[in-house]
């Protein structure tokens, strides 16, 4: 994506959010629930259409069990999902529950765009979440949001596809540079048939795993918590890889908004555990696996739980009751456990991982996350940074490096420079 792109962007990520923290808002009104009110949530999330299709189901299901309750459904790709709830949040129109990532929830906290689910403990069970399932969505004392599952960074590998070239799985857990080395083999041993992975420093998960190997944060009060140097090494770490070890940034955009992985053009692709399920199923192999990420320090509490399937209600639904219910039933119900397994995310509550039947790929995230324990350190605490302006500007630089479009001096200088605009 051309530069100038780019700064269009993340700029009008930034002014949307923003207009929004002007918008007036107030706490959900008072009431009590009416069993015979006809009502209707408005309910969105992101993801693919096997995503749209559990949700429906769990929708339904909700409904039967409610007659009076109808839900609306609604969903977008990733990568625009956040720009149209920054457009809502503008003028008061946010969807009456909506699916949250936990690095959001500081952006819209400081404004009371959501509501303290605290409020709502009549209608949901906090008892089946530990503290630190509660941590993801808490901001000081207000609950504003709650995980149906949580994730750990991890390394998806396409195991039945690199047992037909006849080679190995990366053994993980090793240096980045032994990763690199091992994309390299097989990209050459399949003469480009199969590249190793994709180029991981486009990523700004694996650039705050790199920090945190070695004692830093992404963000540290509020701030950027690394240099332009730091960020200057880690994009040159992929250099030597982008010349023909790694997928071409050409051939991935023809395949979009699949990866690599998913459609079968690489091995392997760093990523948040729950989504070895989904890649496995868009791909129609028969067998991945999860696998440690690259590490510069074996010892480093690298890794860390994340919220990334957490739910809110905006602070101006009509509907607080209702909303809460159907939240509660999202996070807690047997029912949600046995549609979605870990698809997103290992079950936070108890109550919905009794519902999980822990088999096939479900049961290998679950092994998976005991394999990496003693790597997983503490979750970031939760800020008010325009995360999502900085990850989009973060992705695209790293594509546009990929492509040859702008050099690593320059895609440094304008990252900061668009932080600078961000933060302020």
């Amino acid at each position: 994506m051309h530069t100038a792109r780019i700064r269009r962007i993340g700029i009008a990520a930034v002014a949307a959010l923003s207009v929004f923290t002007l918008a007036a808002c107030s706490n959900a009104p008072a009431a009590e629930y009416d069993p015979d009110e006809e009502i209707t949530l408005n309910f969105t999330w992101w993801g693919n259409e096997d995503r749209a299709s559990r949700y429906q189901q769990l929708m339904d299901k909700f409904t039967e069990q409610h007659p009076n309750i109808k839900i609306e459904g609604t969903f977008t790709d990733f990568a625009s999902y956040y720009e149209k709830r920054a457009t809502e949040a503008a003028s008061g129109g946010l969807p009456d529950v909506m699916q949250f990532i936990d690095s959001y929830i500081g952006q819209y906290s400081e404004n009371g765009q959501l509501l303290d689910l605290n409020t709502m403990s009549d209608y949901i069970d906090f008892s089946t979440f530990d503290d630190l399932m509660l941590s993801m969505g808490r901001v000081g004392d207000k609950q504003l949001a709650l995980p149906g599952g949580f994730n750990v960074w991890s390394m998806s590998s396409n195991k039945a596809l690199l047992a037909e070239y006849g080679l190995d799985e990366y053994e993980g857990g090793t240096s980045w540079e032994d990763y690199s080395a091992y994309m390299a083999s097989v990209t050459e041993a399949t003469d480009g048939a199969l590249y190793g992975g994709t180029d991981y420093t486009q990523r700004i998960q694996d650039f705050e795993v790199w920090l945190r190997q070695q004692g830093q944060e992404l963000y540290e009060d509020g701030a950027l918590g690394f240099t332009e140097d730091d960020l200057r090494e880690f994009w040159q770490l992929g250099a030597a890889d982008r010349d023909g070890v790694t997928a071409p940034q050409n051939r991935l955009e023809e395949v979009a908004p699949q990866t690599g992985v998913a459609a079968k053009m690489t091995a392997t692709e760093l990523a948040w555990s729950n989504a070895m399920v989904n890649y496995q199923a868009e791909s129609g192999s028969e067998e991945f696996s999860l696998i440690a990420p690259p590490t510069s320090d074996p010892n480093a509490k690298d890794l860390y739980r994340q919220g990334g399937n957490q739910f809110a209600i905006a602070a101006t639904t009509k509907h607080p009751e209702a909303a809460a219910m159907f939240v509660d039933y999202l996070v807690n119900s047997a029912d949600a456990g046995a549609v979605f397994g870990t698809s997103t995310g290992f079950p936070a509550s108890t109550s919905r991982l009794a519902g999980t039947k822990l088999e096939g790929a479900d049961l290998k995230v679950s092994q998976y996350l005991d394999s990496v324990a003693d790597r997983i350190g503490p979750t970031p605490p939760i800020q008010n940074v325009p995360y999502g302006a900085l990850e989009a500007v973060f992705w695209d630089l790293g594509k546009s490096i990929g492509l040859g479009a702008i050099s690593i001096d320059d895609a440094v200088q304008q990252f900061f420079d668009e932080a600078a605009v961000s933060l302020d």
